[in-house]
């Protein structure tokens, strides 16, 4: 595959590499790729643990890093004492980017690494994503982009590594789960977590429990929705046991940047 050898020469060029390393698809994919060409030495992947992300994601990423034989280091990020990231801007994403790439460069320095690489890929261009600002502001380097390399190629060559992630569906952080101006607190992270947690416990794959003050607006794919509708009285009181008031099926599914749709800020 001609892209898969752009990349091994795109990867050769940077030689020793710091990884954004969350443990979902891309960046799994990008892991196991950049070991087999630069080698397991030259190639550091840092995880960031926070409360926007579930503590499953992280103990995922740990197991998989292992099993790749990938050299792992996990860091502490405190968002929450971020104000601009906390307040939630439509450019929350930047704030949290932008701290998280500095912390990466500290790194980079420290273990003599050459450059700073993530997961984003040819597909990431059709949504809107201010923390790319903050990776060209870091110096971040972004191969599968670079390649051309699409969400569908990464799936298709992650099953044929036979990586658990070849199907994993996408994730985002908790944060993305606020309407934009509404400050994100440690608690509502909790409870949307547990939300998810209960809804992946009862079968949905894919799913985004959205808060909207006391209700919980929910997004399951379409195939999902009956399912959804089948386990309703189960849902609804699980849900309404972590403090939900009002429990709501989004008709219209999952999907990407459902947020931005009430901010007007749709990608065109």
């Amino acid at each position: 595959m001609k892209k898969i050898d752009e990349l091994k020469e795109i990867l050769k060029d940077l030689k020793r590499v710091v990884i954004a390393y969350s443990g979902g698809l891309d960046s799994t994919f990008l892991l196991k790729a950049a070991i087999d060409t630069l080698g397991k030495d030259n190639v550091l992947a840092v995880t960031a643990r926070s409360e926007t992300y579930p503590l499953s994601e992280y103990k995922e990423a740990r197991a998989i890093a292992k099993k790749l034989g990938a050299k792992h280091l996990a860091i502490n990020t405190r968002e929450l004492e971020i104000k601009n990231f906390r307040s939630n801007p439509v450019n929350r994403c930047y704030y949290c980017k932008k701290e998280l790439f500095k912390r990466l460069n500290t790194i980079r320095g420290r273990y003599r690494m050459d450059h700073i690489i993530d997961g984003t890929n040819l597909d990431d261009l059709k949504d809107i994503r201010h923390g790319s600002l903050a990776a060209a502001e870091e110096g971040v380097k972004r191969p599968l982009l670079e390649a051309g390399i699409t969400k569908d190629d990464i799936r298709k060559l992650s099953k044929n590594l036979r990586l658990p992630t070849w199907d994993k569906p996408s994730f985002a952080c908790l944060a993305s789960r606020f309407p934009f101006n509404e400050r994100i607190t440690a608690a509502g992270l909790k409870k949307i977590e547990s939300a998810e947690s209960r809804m992946h416990r009862m079968g949905f794959k894919q799913v985004r429990v959205r808060l909207h003050g006391k209700t919980a607006r929910i997004e399951v794919p379409g195939d999902s929705l009956g399912l959804g509708l089948k386990l309703k009285e189960k849902i609804v009181r699980d849900l309404k046991d972590l403090g939900f008031v009002y429990v709501t099926l989004d008709l219209e599914g999952y999907r990407t940047g459902s947020m931005h749709e009430a901010a007007g800020l749709t990608k065109r």
